[in-house]
């Protein structure tokens, strides 16, 4: 039986808050195509993920992956800064 592991899910996002200790809120906005008049329009979701060395800032551009529960509401970790903000 061969084993099959799943990949965890990754979204990109902006850091918008750092003030937690070793957690970050993170926004990931996306663009839905409006049902009845096909319009796009963008929607967005916030995370909290785990920063456990506190390198985020504000406005930096992230890449956060899937983790099991690491409290109430945290289930991302920061994986990389793609981008430093200015």
């Amino acid at each position: 039986m061969s084993e099959n592991k799943k990949s965890k899910k990754t979204r990109t996002g902006s850091v918008i808050s750092n003030t937690m200790e070793k957690s970050v809120v993170v926004r990931v906005e996306r663009k839905v195509r409006h049902k009845l008049y096909g319009k796009f329009v963008k929607t967005s979701v916030k995370y909290l993920a785990d920063d456990p060395e506190n390198r985020c800032k504000i406005g930096d551009t992230v890449l956060i992956e899937e983790c099991r529960p690491l409290s109430k509401r945290k289930r991302w970790r920061i994986r990389t800064i793609l981008e430093q903000a200015v």
